[in-house]
């Protein structure tokens, strides 16, 4: 009995002493911060640790499974099991220093993109150090001069492993900040070549990309941007790819207030709804959030889809009438598609090649979305339940809808949608057929 009470006892002291040790980093983390945290959708912040009055951090670049969206995993190389790797956040005035642990199967370095540092601390390899060997851990110790929305990336065989996902934000918080930030986040931007039914990207290909992304995740897997009504947002876009990107936000009016390089002057500041980010580049923009539901996406035609071929064949105005019968006599499951566009992709839903995402999927209140790749939704809400945001309801009379004979169709509830393949199959609401898969269609009604 003795021996079991002092297991039990010395196991209690274990909790205590784990708990102890979580509030102290929680504490140390999270008290009196002079700063908004970041959020990273569908990424995290690195944690860190008080040494001797220096910020520590630890990063491990290796390989890692990562989920693009729902149905596609891909074989990346990534910090901390993810890419990007997990968000560092600082101050002004910090020291601090980081643990580098290479786990790849050849060397690496790792640049602090944009920061100001020591020579031999800005981590190109061969150049301002050696490279960091399978199973080694190199340290970076600096103190940061400045604030703003920088980066940290590969800077050893750079088209590998910047191709492959190693890369990660670097934010330094100025000490004091004259206008409070309510949402703060931060999205990489990506592009990518991976073969239909494969799980390793192709890091040699250099302009035919195929898959484009936020935070390495392509819609419907983006998790949205979130806010109340009236907050003063901040989102923060960086890029260490190959494409320049027009980020555009519906809806709102926004100011460009920070570059890499720095802040930008209120006096210099003009108002946009697009801002182009080239590789390399950072922007920061700010506006106040607006209730609804609003799209953010790549403006690049090609860049809000998934799975993007380059030998589509154009038949636009073909009239396939006839052929997609005789086809079907030798593949059952064949469909005449691109006709009348490539919208209809998105109603297909049916089975690819294993490990590839759709061209177009996700589904809204109103049906598809059609869209995938570089598209996320800024989700702002005048009663914000963060753990249930929900579709946002819009009020009475601010819905677009058909015309016809002078007045408005039926609302959405009272719209039939059948399947393409299996018309017998119709219901009051939006889903997918039993029989084939496919996305039920809203019904054409003649009027």
């Amino acid at each position: 009995m003795r021996e079991k009470h002092i297991g039990k006892t010395a196991h209690q002291a274990l909790l205590v002493g784990i708990l102890l040790m979580l509030l102290q980093f929680t504490d140390l983390q999270g008290k009196d911060l002079p700063y908004t945290p970041v959020i990273t959708p569908n990424g995290s912040t690195l944690p860190w640790k008080m040494v001797d009055g220096v910020k520590e951090f630890h990063l491990i670049v290796e390989e890692i499974d990562w989920e693009m969206a729902p149905g596609m995993t891909i074989k990346a190389w990534g910090y901390n099991g993810r890419t990007p790797g997990p968000t560092i956040e600082t101050v002004e005035g910090d020291q601090v220093r980081i643990l580098v642990t290479n786990k790849l199967p050849e060397p690496t370095a790792v640049h602090w993109h944009g920061v100001f540092l020591p020579s031999g601390m800005d981590g190109v390899q061969g150049l301002t150090q050696p490279g960091i060997q399978p199973g080694e851990t190199f340290v970076y110790e600096f103190t940061l001069r400045q604030h703003g929305t920088q980066m940290y990336h590969s800077h050893g065989d750079e088209m590998t492993q910047i191709g492959l996902g190693s890369m990660g934000f670097f934010i330094i918080h100025p000490k004091e900040r004259k206008t409070k930030i309510d949402r703060d986040y931060a999205i990489f931007l990506n592009e990518w070549f991976i073969d239909p039914g494969s799980y390793t990207p192709d890091p040699s290909v250099m302009t035919e990309f195929n898959i484009f992304t936020f935070n390495s995740r392509a819609f419907p897997g983006t998790e949205p941007i979130i806010a109340q009504t009236g907050d003063r947002v901040r989102v923060r876009i960086a890029n260490v790819a190959q494409e320049a990107h027009p980020i555009h936000l519906h809806g709102h009016s926004f100011q460009v207030v920070a570059t890499d390089g720095g802040d930008i002057p209120e006096s210099a500041q003009w108002p946009e709804t697009t801002v182009l980010v080239a590789p390399g580049q950072t922007r920061d923009f700010e506006f106040t959030a607006v209730p609804g539901d609003w799209a953010m996406h790549c403006h690049r035609r090609h860049h809000p889809m998934n799975a993007m071929g380059h030998d589509v064949p154009n038949v636009l105005g073909v009239n396939q009438d006839g052929l997609e019968e005789k086809i079907r006599e030798l593949l059952p499951n064949y469909m005449a598609m691109g006709e009348d566009g490539m919208a209809e992709m998105a109603e297909m839903n049916m089975q690819g090649p294993i490990n590839t995402l759709p061209m177009m999927a996700g589904e809204g209140p109103f049906g598809t979305v059609a869209m995938g790749g570089m598209f996320t939704i800024l989700k702002v809400r005048d009663d914000l339940d963060e753990e249930n945001v929900g579709w946002y309801p819009n009020p009475p009379g601010t819905v677009a809808s058909k015309v016809s004979g002078g007045t408005t169709e039926p609302t959405q509830s009272e719209q039939i949608f059948v399947c393409p393949m299996h018309p017998e199959i119709q219901q009051s609401e939006p889903g997918s057929c039993p029989k084939c898969g496919m996305n039920l269609k809203p019904e054409q009604q003649n009027h």
